[in-house]
């Protein structure tokens, strides 16, 4: 399966906050337009950013377990791919954003569009 970023279209720079809002380990959704985002801060301070929410069910993908390499949907424990969106659990992908923080301290996720 290919990954499933969205970056087909030019991407627009969009500021979330501060990145120490999200604690290691855990992750928090944004509304960014009309797209919902879940940016997850990991442990050793990796960032990822997917769509928000599962295709499953449209599960809350900011609330989903994570490790260095998936998350787990809170629902029904489907399995995604954090770097590149794809399930590992026979599900369509989630879009994955890039996502960086700045010399300030803010999250910069990129959007198509």
């Amino acid at each position: 399966m290919t990954a499933h970023a969205a970056t087909a279209r030019p991407a627009r720079r969009h500021r979330l906050g501060p990145a120490a809002a999200i604690p290691l380990g855990e992750g928090r959704a944004y509304a960014v337009g009309d797209t919902q985002v879940a940016v997850f801060r990991l442990r050793g301070g990796r960032l990822h950013a997917v769509g928000a929410s599962c295709p499953h069910a449209g599960g809350p993908l900011a609330d989903a377990q994570t490790d260095g390499a998936v998350l787990v949907c809170p629902l029904h424990q489907h399995v995604f791919e954090l770097a590149t969106g794809c399930s590992r659990s026979g599900q369509p992908p989630v879009p994955v954003y890039p996502v960086t923080v700045d010399a300030a301290g803010e999250l910069i996720v990129h959007i198509p569009g």
